[in-house]
């Protein structure tokens, strides 16, 4: 027989049940803090700011591109979530290693599924995007870092997918995630790891 406790509320309306588990095997212990007065969150109902959920991808292997007429996924940079709730925010966090030919340039935008988001405003013929590098002064022997951090409102409950894409801006040179342009097999040169990061933030 299982174990429980019901307690009924004063004014006669709703209870709140504590039930041991059906098995002795799957024993649990609740402690409740001595320090302060509190309240106990649920999955269904956190408190507005509560971390839900979190998602990261690891990316350390090399990625490569030679585009320069059109935005394209990076390989290995992006990462799916469910959120809970429509009101639920999302909070990615992008860290990239890039690196270019001496004097070139990289641009990159962040997008929820097909949409892009965290971009600047539209100037002209100017490229949109999140952020950009230009390498110079021998700089295609290192890497830089790049990312971001951008608080998204997706409303939806479905399956939603986070990713980087990149591109050259007018040139046509190689450019690199994790590796740097020059990379000769030598202790000097180095291949390092970059990750994409999502948190379920509660509305």
């Amino acid at each position: 027989m299982t174990a429980k406790i019901k307690l009924n509320a004063a004014s006669g309306g709703g209870s709140f049940s504590l039930q041991a588990p059906s098995s002795s095997s799957n024993n649990r212990v609740m402690t409740l803090p001595d320090t302060a007065d509190g309240t106990i969150l649920t999955t269904t109902n956190p408190k507005a700011g509560n971390i839900i959920q979190v998602v990261q991808t690891v990316k350390t292997d090399v990625a490569s591109t030679t585009n320069n007429d059109s935005f394209e996924d990076i390989s290995g940079m992006s990462v799916s979530i469910t959120p809970s709730a429509t009101s639920s925010k999302i909070l990615l966090m992008v860290d990239m290693r890039l690196s270019t030919k001496t004097n070139a340039n990289i641009a990159y935008k962040f997008l929820r599924d097909s949409t892009q988001i965290y971009m600047g405003d539209a100037s002209g013929s100017i490229t949109r995007a999140t952020g950009a590098i230009r390498l110079t002064d021998s700089a295609q022997a290192e890497m830089q870092t790049e990312g971001g951090i951008f608080l998204d409102s997706p409303n939806t409950t479905s399956s939603t997918t986070y990713k980087v894409q990149w591109t050259n801006t007018y040139h046509t040179n190689a450019s690199y995630i994790n590796r740097s342009f020059e990379s000769t097999d030598s202790n000097d040169r180095v291949r390092a790891a970059s990750s994409i990061t999502v948190m379920e933030v509660a509305g």
